[in-house]
Order: structure tokens, then C-alpha cells, then sequence
């Protein structure tokens, strides 16, 4: 069957091994995989074009009816094809546990009747781009081809298995209680041939893995099928070796239909640090929390002036912008760019997400947290340089500079947090006149009297939902009637669908999606507000947009009902952990204490 070009976003399932992600059709086709890291090139990349540029098909022959879900609370993937001969089950998994190298399990099972099943994998490295030649496997560990291409090592495993040029297939057909097992494996090249996936093994002690994991989830929520299902996601976006989390597996989706939004997301962002770690701890995950701590203070360094907005999963810096023109993109979405030059940016708010960070593992107990106090007074010491000057704000605007009210905002967190550690006492009453000066800078210039709210920075009247954030950290209560005007502004401005944009901007028309997490943000400012049922019924309205797998995007398009953006979003899932306990009950809040 003839695929189209570009599959819907929330048409893909996640699978994962704690190094690595792939996306799973729901006709059984991995349309993107990057190899052995988040932020390698990818080898399959019909995401982004189509099956010339990299895919893996697996299914039947003929038509069929698909249902699917994940095995329980893993990451397991599970997809039914109802043909008119019979039932077939498709397993997909990345088994966790694996030293020497990265696999992906396809397992295939007929429930009822016969099924004829067809494979085709078109490995090209290099973003879709460069082809391999493969060779039959000699010796023992079954039937299959390997290749090395540079650096990289791949070999499938499978029976039927033929090669036509630089795609293998295979035809098989299994009648009713018969399975097959289809395994691809990477490693280096430079390395023997790994040893064979023992299949059965990989899928019971991967199952027990997720299983065992999410199994110390026991907080209180009236949504725990979705806050498992996110909590889950984030850790399939964990780089086990470091403890990074990225912010999607994915490039180049846009935020923008026929838009040139379409950015590299397959990095660790500093900004996500206090989001994720807030997620993390109130869901009583501390090992996690501390790991992506230990992260983020490598990351950083001791030299606060070169920090980075960006890094790459191993606390790497290097991350140039280029543009890849052999691929298409996503339904025709150009340019296709790899890297990102946000990396290079001075976006002010970052600082304060930092120090807001180890104030919070600090507040939780977490081993190490005191030790960074240092680092905050030296990134305190850096706003104190810079924070009257502008920068490209939250959305990471490639445009002039200007001073947006969020980073200014959060330059006031960064010397609030450092009070609140204890660092820097010998300078106590020197930092809280800084502390004040920088709060009645932004309530000076920052708030718009004629529209009564907080606008996007000084020198715009525009509104942005990034001024949701203030009240969630501390920078004025929810009862503040700046506050109130700020919150009624954008539910007067900025809602489309009974969902948030992120900042009013009429150039984009109705063309770029509605922000998911900033839907969750009101929320929380709902509540804050005591208008509960408000805010409940706005955050099942963000649940309402997931897929049928329970995964969400960075954005969603309300006049299609489709998904944008990078896909799945860690900040999007991150938003409904915390938006999600934080309705029911006692929560750590960025703003405490």
C-alpha cells in the first residue's frame, strides 16, 4: 500500500532504551530513528520525506483495520491489523539493559487466521542521505546482513530475509499461533559484530523494567493514567549515561503549517531545568531529579558568562545550525536544519530557571544541592552584570533584541533564590536592593496600565503567555490585581479552541499552533486563583488533543485538530505532571519557600 508523503504528528508512538527514540507509525513503519544517540544523525528519516530517506515498513500485505497501545505502564508498543485473513499482533521495543549495543525488537505474532507480512528496511545514514550495502552475515547467530558505514555498525536479523540493492525485505506469511522476530542492532563499527537479541528475553525484562519504574508513582491525582503516561515519556527522553533529558526525539516538525518555524529540539535546554525538576521531585522521583541536577552543574560549569542556553545530551556545547537540503521536510515544512543557533543566544532567564533549580533540590533534600550554592552566587554575580540588558526572551526570537519581561522576571528569581539558599552573606543587603530594583524595574516598565496587564517586553504592547510564569514563581501573588488583569488578558486574547497561544502575534496568523504547556500554566494560575473547576476543565481540555497513545506535541493546530511541532514534547508532558498535582493536592511550588 502507497503511503502518503508526511504522516499526521499524532499518528507515531515512542519507544525507547534510554540512549535513543523511535517513531512508530501506526502502519508499523519507524519513520525516525537517530543512531546511538538522541542527537546522532538520524538513519531513518521518512519523518521528514519519505521512505527513500529511511524507513523500516513492517505489516500485512493487504488492508487493514489498526488498533494500538502501549503494553501496560511501559514503553512497549503493541499495534493489531485486522485483515480480512486474520489478526496480526506487532510488537515494537527497544530493550533496555543492553551494554554493547542499541536494538530495536519487532516481534510478530497472528492471533487468528493467516496473515502475509511484508518487510522493507531502507537504512540511510546521514539524515536519509547515504545508503549502505549490506552483507550477508557469515557464521553463527542466524539469518541476516550487517554493514558498517563510518562509525556505525547495523545488522538485521530475521527470517525470510533477502537484499535487493541497499534495502533488505523479506515476505513471510504465519498462520495462527505463530510469531516472527525482526532485530536490528547498532554499534560501533570499529567493534565485532554484537552478539544476537535474545528476544524473549529483551521483551520480558524491558516490560519489567518500565513496569518497575513507574511503580513508584503513589501520588495523589485525579489523572494518574495521564501523569503515568508522561512521566514515562520523560524518562524514554532521559540519556541514561548523563542523566539529560531532551526536549523531543525530533527535528523539523513545524510550529508553523508551510512555516519556516521548524527547529532541532533533540538537546537539553537549562530553561527546562526548574520545569522538569519540579515534575520530577513532585512526583517522588528524587533519583531522576538528582541525576538531571548533576547534569545541569556540569553543564554549567564554573565560567556563568559562556553558558549555554542549549547542550547536547553529554553536557557537549557544540551545536551549529546547518540546513539539510536533501530532505523535504515534514508535508514540504523548509528550511530542515540540524543544530540549533539558539545555543548561541543570551537569553537572560536562564539564570534565574538555574538557581531556581538548586534552590528547589536544595528545598527537597537532594545530596550535592548545598554544594551549588556556589554556582549560584557566581551566576547571581553575573546578572548583576547584565540583567538591564536585552536578549532574544523565552521564544527565542531571531530577531533584534529586546528586554522581554519574563527574562527580567526571572533575573529577580535568580537573586531571590540565592537569598533563600543562604549564599552570598556577606553581601545579603546588597542583593536585596538588587532583588528590589530589578522587581520595580519590570512593574515600572512591564506592565501596561491602558490594557491592565504584563506585556511581552518593555519597549511592545503585545501580550504573552510567558507572563502566566510570574505568579507561579513568586514574583507577585495570584491575588495581585496587575496579576488578575494579566490572566484575564489572555483568556480575552489569547485563547483559540479553549486553548493558549503563547504570544499575541498577528503575523502568524492562525497558522502556528496553540502552546500546550502555557494551556496547563493558566490552569495553575486558575487555581491559584480559586476558580478549581475552571481550571480543571481547561487542563482536560489540553488532555483532550493527546493521541490515542497518550502522547502530546509542542503545539496543536485548533482549525485541523492536528498536532505541531516536535513531537513528543518533554515540556508539554513536563506541564501535565505538574498541572496535574498540583490540582490535587500538596505540591512543591517553584515560588515557595
Amino acid at each position: 500500500m502507497k503511503r502518503p508523503q508526511s504522516r499526521p504528528i499524532e499518528d507515531y508512538g515512542l519507544i525507547g532504551d534510554g540512549r535513543t527514540a523511535a517513531l512508530v507509525a501506526r502502519d508499523g513503519a519507524i519513520d525516525w530513528l537517530c543512531w546511538p544517540r538522541f542527537d546522532s544523525d538520524a538513519c531513518l528519516a521518512a519523518l521528514l520525506g519519505d521512505d527513500q530517506h529511511g524507513v523500516w515498513r513492517l505489516g500485512p500485505t493487504e488492508a487493514a483495520e489498526v488498533s494500538r497501545g502501549y503494553c501496560g505502564d511501559t514503553n512497549v508498543l503493541q499495534t493489531e491489523f485486522r485483515t480480512a485473513g486474520g489478526v496480526l499482533h506487532l510488537t515494537d521495543l527497544m530493550p533496555m539493559g543492553e551494554e554493547d549495543s542499541s536494538a530495536v525488537v519487532r516481534r510478530l505474532e497472528v492471533r487468528e487466521g493467516e496473515v502475509e507480512i511484508e518487510l522493507t528496511l531502507a537504512i540511510r545514514f546521514g539524515y536519509g542521505d547515504i545508503p549502505p550495502w549490506f552483507s550477508p552475515l557469515s557464521g553463527p547467530g542466524g539469518d541476516g546482513f550487517s554493514r558498517e558505514i563510518g562509525p556505525d555498525l547495523v545488522v538485521l536479523r530475521g527470517p525470510g530475509l533477502s537484499r535487493d540493492e541497499a534495502v533488505l525485505r523479506a515476505r513471510i506469511t504465519l498462520s495462527a499461533g505463530e510469531r516472527a522476530d525482526y532485530i536490528l542492532q547498532h554499534g560501533p563499527s570499529e567493534l565485532p559484530i554484537p552478539d544476537p537479541v535474545d528476544p524473549e528475553r529483551a521483551l520480558k525484562q524491558t516490560l519489567a523494567a518500565w513496569r518497575d519504574w513507574i511503580a513508584r508513582f503513589d501520588r495523589k491525582t485525579d489523572w494518574p493514567e495521564a501523569v503515568k503516561r508522561s512521566l514515562l515519556t520523560l524518562k524514554a527522553l532521559t540519556y541514561a549515561p548523563t542523566g539529560g533529558i531532551v526536549a523531543a526525539p525530533t527535528l523539523g516538525l513545524p510550529e508553523k503549517l508551510r512555516g519556516s518555524m521548524n527547529w532541532d529540539y533533540r538537546y537539553c535546554w537549562l530553561r527546562d531545568s526548574t520545569f522538569t525538576l519540579t515534575a520530577l521531585l513532585n512526583a517522588g522521583f528524587h533519583e531522576e531529579a538528582q541525576a538531571w541536577l548533576r547534569w545541569l552543574l556540569r553543564a554549567v560549569g564554573g565560567a556563568p558568562d559562556k553558558m549555554r542556553v542549549i547542550y547536547r545530551v553529554d553536557g557537549g556545547r557544540q551545536i551549529e545550525e546547518r540546513e539539510i537540503d536533501h530532505l523535504p521536510g515534514w508535508n514540504g515544512a523548509q528550511p530542515v536544519r540540524v543544530g540549533n543557533a539558539a545555543a548561541e543566544q543570551r537569553q537572560l532567564d536562564i539564570y534565574g530557571e538555574v538557581v531556581d533549580s538548586i534552590r528547589l533540590c536544595d528545598r527537597a533534600g537532594l545530596p550535592g544541592a548545598a554544594n551549588a550554592v556556589l554556582t549560584s552566587s557566581r551566576l547571581v554575580a553575573h546578572v548583576e552584570r547584565i540583567w538591564r540588558e536585552p536578549d532574544q526572551g523565552l521564544w527565542e526570537s531571531r530577531g533584534k533584541p529586546k528586554h522581554y519581561v519574563y527574562s527580567k522576571a526571572m533575573a529577580w528569581v535568580a537573586v531571590d533564590r540565592l537569598l533563600r539558599l543562604g549564599g552570598a552573606q556577606d553581601r545579603r543587603a546588597e542583593l536585596e536592593s538588587l532583588r528590589d530594583a530589578i522587581h520595580a524595574d519590570v512593574c515600572a516598565q512591564g506592565f501596561d496600565a491602558r490594557r491592565n496587564c504584563f506585556r511581552q517586553a518593555y519597549e511592545s504592547d503585545s501580550l504573552d503567555a510567558s507572563a502566566l510564569l510570574l505568579p507561579l514563581v513568586g514574583f507577585l501573588p495570584a491575588t495581585d490585581e496587575r496579576i488578575a488583569g494579566t490572566i484575564a488578558a489572555i483568556e480575552g486574547g489569547l485563547m483559540e479552541g479553549g486553548l493558549v497561544r503563547r504570544q499575541e502575534a498577528p503575523w502568524l496568523g492562525r497558522e502556528e499552533g496553540v502552546f500546550l504547556p502555557c494551556s496547563c500554566w493558566l490552569a495553575d494560575c486558575m487555581a491559584m486563583q480559586n476558580r478549581p473547576e475552571e481550571a480543571r476543565a481547561l487542563f482536560e481540555r489540553v488532555l483532550a488533543v493527546a493521541n490515542d497513545l497518550g502522547l502530546l506535541s509542542e503545539e496543536y493546530h485548533v482549525p485541523s485538530r492536528r498536532m505541531l511541532g516536535n513531537f513528543p514534547q518533554a515540556m508539554t508532558h513536563v506541564a501535565v505532571i505538574n498541572t496535574a498535582l498540583g490540582l490535587c493536592g500538596s505540591v512543591l511550588q517553584r515560588g515557595g519557600g
